[in-house]
């Protein structure tokens, strides 16, 4: 496992990247499948142990704010990391381990490629402004360092908060942590 810290291409105010991305639903999604007043993309995966760490709190914002939508991105390479295929992600999702609204796979990792993201789980937060999504956060979703430690700040509820108010993020950006994207080999 390589830890890795992230530093976005994006910065705060950028639109989001668009893609189309199959979902474990069997739907295509892309950002206008999303109809919410916050968007929260994190890259993520099934096999590492920071994104593993870091599920229940994705579920739990997912059900307790109507106005977010949380979707989370897989570009591991599945051939070398079979715990991050397409039906694993299926399984984790049927089981009800991830219960967020989706679940993506970026097969090539050109999505996170765009997005600069290069860890997992690697977060960006998106608010609303008229047709476009605008980035308002990119960072740690809490000050737990290590996948064992207990959170006592939760910086993405803090910041999920602040775009359904209408109101500037004002949680610094943190190089978000956890295990490199295992890029597909091209």
């Amino acid at each position: 496992m390589v830890m890795k810290e992230s530093d976005s291409a994006l910065d705060r105010g950028d639109a989001a990247p668009d893609f189309e991305l199959p979902g474990v639903d069997g739907d295509t999604h892309a950002l206008d499948s999303f109809d919410a007043d916050a968007l929260l993309v994190v890259f993520t995966c099934n096999h590492c142990p920071y994104a593993k760490a870091k599920v229940d709190l994705l579920n739990e914002l997912a059900a307790e704010y109507d106005d977010l939508a949380v979707v989370g991105i897989n570009p591991n390479d599945a051939d070398e990391y079979s715990e991050d295929s397409f039906e694993a992600m299926r399984e984790r999702v049927a089981d009800g381990t991830i219960a967020y609204d989706a679940y993506l796979r970026d097969e090539t990792g050109a999505v996170a490629e765009t997005y600069g993201a290069v860890c997992t789980p690697d977060p960006f937060l998106f608010g609303r402004e008229g047709d476009a999504w605008r980035l308002r956060y990119h960072g740690r979703l809490d000050d737990a360092l290590n996948p064992d430690d207990e959170p006592t700040e939760f910086y993405v509820r803090e910041a999920v908060e602040s775009v359904l108010a209408g109101e500037e993020v004002a949680v610094p950006d943190r190089p978000s942590r956890g295990c490199s994207i295992k890029w597909p080999e091209a």
